[in-house]
C-alpha cells in the first residue's frame, strides 16, 4: 500500500512517518484503546504527554505562538500514521481544530496561554461548537458588568471530562463570539457517553456562566471565519486518519488471509478472496489521492478549490474506510467480531470518524450547493 502521496524532498515526511512508528511501539495503540474504554476515561494522559513531547500538538500553531509552523503536509502524514497505528487520542480535535481557532485569535495574554498550554499538554483545550443536529449551534451570550454570561446547551464535545478550558462559540445579538470558558466554571456541567469506538462524547450545559470580556478570542467574521477554517482543517486531519486506517487494515488482512487455512490452502489463494482484496486496495488508493489532492490544493489552490477539495477528501474517505473495514471482518470470519482482534476496532474508528464533522453524504450535498453557488 502506498497511502499518501506527498512532495518530501528533504525526507521530514519520512522522519514523521518513523516518530510514529517508534511511538507505537512504546504506545500501543488497540491496548491504550481498551484500557482507556475499559476505564471510562476519555484520554490518556500518558499517551497524550508523549505526544506533547513529540511536538505534534503544535505543530501547525504559528511560530509567533511557539509553534512549529508547519503545514497540512505534515500534519496530514502525522494523522495518517496515527490512524495505521489506531492512536485514537483525539488530536483532530484537540489540536488541529482548536489550534486553529487560537491562531486566528486576536493577539493577546489569553491566546498565548491557551496556546502554550496546548502545545505543552499542561492544558486539554476542546473545542464547544456544535448544536444537537452537529451544525455550529452558538448559545446565548449577554454582557453584564461582570463579564459575559453564556447560557445553551453544546453537543459532539471531545474530550470533556479531561478538558481544562473550551473553545466557546456563542452569540450577542445577532454577533458570533469565540471565548475561552474554563472547565471548572460555576454553572457548566459535563454528561459524556461512550461512542461505538471506545472514545467519548459530552453534552455541555452552560447555567448563567460568567467569563471575563479577555476571555473572548474574537468576534463577528473574523470568528465566523476562524471556525470555518478550523473546521476544513480538522476535516482533513481526519481525512488523512481515515486513509491510515484503511491502509493498516487491508495489510493486515492480506497477512491473516495468507496465514488463515481452508481446503488445505490459504484462502488468500482463492480467486473470490483475491478479487475482495483488490476492490478494497482500490478503494484505499483513490481515498489516498484524494486527501493527497486535498493537501496540495491546500497551498496551491484558491479558496473555492480549496474548500472543495477537503469536502471531497473526507467524503471519499470515510466511505473508503468504512468500506474496506467492513470488508475485511468478512474476510476473517468470526474472528473479526471479537473484541481481542484489532479488525474490528479499526472497524469501528472508522465508523466514528466518517459521521465526525460531516457524513459523506452531507459533505457530498455541500460540494454541489458550494460549486453551483460559485457557478
Amino acid at each position: 500500500m502506498t497511502g499518501l502521496i506527498l512532495n518530501d524532498d528533504d525526507g521530514d515526511l519520512a522522519l514523521l512517518r518513523d516518530s510514529v512508528a517508534g511511538f507505537a511501539q512504546r504506545h500501543d495503540g488497540p491496548a491504550t484503546l481498551r484500557a482507556r474504554r475499559a476505564s471510562g476515561a476519555d484520554l490518556d494522559r500518558t499517551s497524550w504527554a508523549a505526544m506533547a513531547e513529540a511536538g505534534w500538538l503544535g505543530l501547525m500553531l504559528p511560530e509567533e505562538l511557539g509553534g512549529a509552523g508547519l503545514g497540512y503536509a505534515e500534519q496530514s502524514i502525522l494523522c495518517e500514521a496515527l490512524g495505521q497505528a489506531l492512536v485514537t487520542e483525539p488530536l483532530a480535535q484537540l489540536s488541529v481544530l482548536s489550534g486553529a481557532l487560537i491562531a486566528a485569535a486576536e493577539p493577546g495574554a489569553e491566546r498565548q496561554r491557551l496556546a502554550d498550554g496546548l502545545m505543552s499538554g499542561a492544558a486539554i483545550v476542546a473545542p464547544a461548537w456544535q448544536g444537537a443536529d452537529g451544525g455550529a449551534g452558538p448559545i446565548a451570550a449577554r454582557s453584564t458588568s461582570n463579564g459575559i454570561t453564556l447560557s445553551g446547551r453544546i453537543s459532539y464535545v471531545s474530550a470533556a471530562q479531561s478538558a481544562t478550558d473550551f473553545l466557546v462559540l456563542a452569540a450577542e445579538e445577532g454577533q458570533t463570539l469565540l471565548l475561552s470558558v474554563p472547565a471548572n466554571a460555576d454553572g457548566l456541567t459535563v454528561a459524556a457517553h461512550a461512542t461505538l469506538d471506545g472514545s467519548q462524547l459530552a453534552t455541555l450545559s452552560l447555567d448563567q456562566v460568567t467569563v471575563p470580556t479577555q476571555a473572548v478570542l474574537c468576534r463577528a467574521d473574523a470568528a465566523d471565519a476562524a471556525l470555518e477554517q478550523a473546521i476544513a482543517a480538522a476535516r482533513l486531519a481526519i481525512s488523512a486518519e481515515l486513509v491510515g486506517i484503511g491502509t493498516r487494515a487491508i495489510e493486515d488482512t492480506i497477512a491473516y488471509t495468507k496465514d488463515r487455512v481452508q481446503f488445505g490452502r490459504p484462502i488468500a489463494g482463492f480467486q473470490v478472496v483475491q478479487h475482495r482484496l483488490v476492490d478494497m486496495w482500490a478503494d484505499a488508493e483513490f481515498a489516498a489521492a484524494s486527501v493527497s489532492h486535498a493537501v496540495e490544493m491546500q497551498a496551491e489552490g484558491e479558496s473555492l478549490e480549496r474548500d472543495l477539495a477537503v469536502l471531497a477528501a473526507k467524503a471519499r474517505a470515510g466511505d473508503a474506510a468504512v468500506t474496506i473495514t467492513r470488508r475485511a471482518l468478512h474476510l476473517y470470519g468470526a474472528m473479526g467480531f471479537t473484541d481481542d482482534c484489532d479488525i474490528g476496532l479499526y472497524m469501528k474508528r472508522a465508523v466514528a470518524l466518517n459521521a465526525t464533522l460531516g457524513q459523506p453524504e452531507t459533505l457530498r450535498l455541500q460540494f454541489v450547493a458550494r460549486e453551483r453557488a460559485a457557478a
